[in-house]
């Protein structure tokens, strides 16, 4: 039999850790909640404070360690305003019988939006066509791109991101190869044309490579300098998923050979990522982790939070 789930006190106290959208903060006092927001919150200010919270949310900036979950006494839920959990060690949450989430619908289109305008800019090479233009040069007759329709994007993780960007895809005339470690949904396979494969074949196959996995053992370095090796030379990879996921020095010596035509990467193993080598690559971009910093997805994953709070406070879910 189900389990159903408590009711709690709407009566609580909660720590807002990084700048969110300021609709969480309504939502949240409008049911009654006490707030205390401290975007800016050191991690020694936060292990003296943690202890006097029920709830805390935090975003990307703040990590909510072991020993941080061990000083929260209080504390009956942690929640990310967005996607990945890595921030948090969700391990010991669990054995204090914190309950921990995110929202993941949050960034969805955002990010997908991402990968398309890097694969754009990367096929029609726009940055250096902008740098260029600054620099005083016309260099219009070395800017021989290559359009997007009637290319193979692989797509590797088909989550709610992954699904989203191979509907934006398909609505450009790319074809779609997707490979996940879950069973890939018939009918929206068919939707979008999708090739199922797996990873090796996905590799092998497809011009543009776009990561949307979780970093996991399973996922670190996932793509390594052997996975490298076999794709297409003139194969483009696009990361926005996390740093971990691939090799950094086999992606650099693989494009700095010429055994790769390049990489759009929003995320990276160490951020930030300033002084990173493959930033000095002409033919990588580099964007500083911007896949959700959009209006649009900030203001829907608040909202997402706020409402999975008072769901289970009020024991809905």
């Amino acid at each position: 039999m189900q389990k159903k789930p408590h009711y709690m006190s709407l009566n609580q106290s909660v720590l807002i850790c990084d700048q969110v959208d300021a609709v969480l903060n309504n939502i949240l006092q409008k049911n009654g909640l006490h707030i205390t927001y401290e975007p800016q919150i050191t991690k020694e200010d936060l292990a003296k404070k943690i202890g006097e919270f029920d709830i805390v949310i935090v975003r990307s900036r703040t990590r909510i360690t072991a020993d941080l979950i061990e000083k929260a006494t209080k504390c009956k839920i942690i929640a990310r305003v967005g996607v990945g959990l890595d921030n948090i060690d969700t391990n010991a949450a669990k054995a204090k019988n914190i309950r921990v989430i995110n929202a993941v619908e949050g960034a969805m289109n955002a990010v997908a939006e991402l990968v398309i305008g890097l694969m754009l800019s990367m096929a029609r090479e726009i940055p250096r066509a902008d740098r260029e233009i600054r620099n005083g040069n016309w260099i219009k007759k070395e800017l021989m791109g290559s359009e997007l329709a009637g290319k193979y994007l692989g797509i590797v993780g088909l989550g709610n991101i992954g699904k989203r960007l191979a509907r934006l895809a398909r609505s450009l005339n790319m074809n779609i190869i997707g490979y996940d470690v879950i069973p890939i949904d018939p009918e929206f396979a068919k939707e979008v044309g999708l090739i199922k494969a797996d990873l090796e074949t996905l590799l092998q196959s497809a011009d543009y490579i776009s990561l949307h996995v979780p970093l996991l053992d399973s996922t670190k370095h996932m793509i390594n300098a052997e996975r490298i090796s076999k794709m297409k030379k003139t194969a483009r990879i696009i990361n926005t998923s996390r740093g971990g996921t691939i090799d950094e020095n086999a992606l650099y010596e693989a494009i700095k050979s010429g055994n790769l035509g390049g990489a759009a990467l929003d995320v990276f193993e160490v951020e930030p990522a300033t002084g990173n080598k493959l930033a000095t690559l002409p033919n990588v971009i580099c964007t500083p982790h911007i896949g959700a910093q959009t209006k649009e997805a900030q203001s829907l994953a608040a909202n997402v939070i706020a409402e999975k709070i008072i769901q289970i406070l009020r024991g809905v879910i």
